[in-house]
């Protein structure tokens, strides 16, 4: 499918995608800690049918530089754009951070129809990197919502990695001492998805080494089933963080992270999640070959 494809400066960063017919369905595109604007993945969407907004939403200009009490408004601002622009349905596809980003989203925003979370948490963190005065401590909410900071869950720093590493390190364990650390701080900051009308599909590697995200993502099922809402989860064993779309370029290797996973199985969780996610977009799909 034939697509355009426009940069955009402000309000943020960010590149707009779409098919030249147009298009009544509008998701907006959150990529993780990275930073960066996912051009391939709007692209990739655009030509099933979508319009694909896809922003820089830290780092850029007049933004925290670090993921540090960064407003939800952010965001909403993107679905204003996406409904200006004549979408009909509004979805959010975000991985990891930005999947966070995602289901928060659509638990303040109703205009949110769909999510699609990759690599998700069940919780809102704490910062990652400084905030606007360019401090990274004391840890503060990754994110506010009408200039008030969310409930969040911090880091102990005490936690180290074990062994001496010398390349890459996985920090899942980080993650999953701070959550014993800061019990009493887990359950206000725990993403109520059970508040939000918008459909839920949540894709998962078990071998994510970054932070537990097939157990976050069962959590996240487990308490939309209880509200009495409908949720869709998928996992591969092998997987790690970064599950890769079909058509989508491998993930180059990190120096500093361990993401788990191997390319096969990424790939595969990928594929195997994608004919659910073009149907949570309201996407199109390509007519099958006839015999």
């Amino acid at each position: 499918m034939d697509i355009t494809e426009r940069e955009l400066s402000a309000p943020w960063e960010g590149v707009l995608a779409a098919p030249l017919h147009g298009s009544k369905v509008g998701v907006l595109v959150l990529a993780g800690s990275s930073g960066r604007i996912e051009h391939e993945r709007a692209r990739l969407l655009a030509r099933h049918g979508v319009t694909a907004l896809a922003i820089r939403w830290f780092g850029g200009p007049g933004q925290p530089s670090g993921i540090c009490e960064v407003p939800l408004e952010t965001f909403t601002t993107a679905v204003d754009l996406l409904r200006n622009g004549g979408a009909q349905r509004i979805a959010v596809l975000g991985v990891s951070k930005g999947a966070e980003a995602a289901l928060l989203t659509a638990v303040y925003d109703p205009r949110v129809d769909a999510v699609v979370a990759l690599s998700p948490t069940s919780r809102v963190w704490c910062n990652v990197g400084p905030g606007h005065d360019g401090a990274q401590h004391p840890y503060r909410s990754s994110w506010t919502w009408r200039g008030r900071p969310l409930p969040f869950v911090p880091m102990d720093d005490s936690w180290t990695p074990g062994e001496p590493v010398t390349g890459p390190v996985a920090i899942r364990g980080w993650y999953e001492r701070s959550e014993q650390t800061f019990a009493q701080l887990l359950p206000p900051a725990e993403i109520p998805v059970d508040r939000t009308g918008a459909d839920l599909l949540l894709v998962a590697g078990a071998d994510d080494a970054m932070w537990p995200s097939l157990p976050y993502a069962e959590q996240l099922a487990g308490r939309r089933r209880s509200a009495g809402a409908a949720v869709r989860l998928i996992s591969h064993p092998d997987a790690g963080h970064r599950p890769r779309l079909p058509g989508e370029s491998p993930a180059l290797p990190s120096p500093r992270f361990h993401y788990g996973g191997t390319p096969e199985a990424d790939a595969l969780l990928g594929r195997t999640a994608w004919p659910h996610i073009l149907n949570a977009l309201g996407a199109e799909t390509p007519p099958r070959p006839t015999d």
